[in-house]
């Protein structure tokens, strides 16, 4: 008999309570492939992802699991944000952000409980008296409701 996935949910809540990590992803394929990814503030520490695969792995053992695939670890760098705890740890670094009004990239520079706001530097060119042109730079903020966008997701830059 496959575990559910409420079963699962409550013991890694219970073994991440306190840690200051928390569970963003858990997937169970009809094949029993169980995916389980955690974040912190700090990051992902891999002795804590495979001390939690161990006690997982206690776990469905000690309930006879069928054949089962468990991947414990961190979520991908350029996964789009789930939790407010994610958009909290990247405030100050460069996002990606669409909704359906519009596509920016910026910097995140605020998070609330219902919303976001990220600062995008705009450019437009401006003829002066003389009739050259310059380029000027302006930050625009925009502030999104977490309901509204497709994703939000670090920028990452080479």
């Amino acid at each position: 008999m496959q575990t559910s996935k409420q079963d699962l949910e409550k013991i890694i809540h219970d073994n991440l309570d306190g840690t200051g990590y928390e569970l963003i992803t858990l997937e169970i394929s009809p094949e029993n492939e169980i995916l389980v990814e955690v974040d912190s503030l700090k990051g992902t520490d891999v002795d804590f992802c495979a001390e939690l695969n161990r006690k997982l792995v206690e776990y469905l053992d000690g309930k006879n699991e069928p054949d089962y695939s468990l991947e414990v670890g961190s979520v991908s760098i350029v996964a789009p944000f789930k939790t407010k705890m994610q958009y909290e740890k990247h405030l100050g670094h460069p996002v990606e952000v669409k909704s359906e009004r519009l596509k920016v990239k910026g910097q995140l520079v605020s998070v609330d409980e219902e919303t976001f706001s990220v600062d995008v530097e705009e450019k437009a060119k401006v003829k002066n008296e003389k009739g050259k042109v310059k380029i000027e730079r302006k930050i625009q903020t925009y502030t999104f409701r977490y309901d509204e966008v497709e994703y939000c997701k670090y920028d990452l830059k080479f």
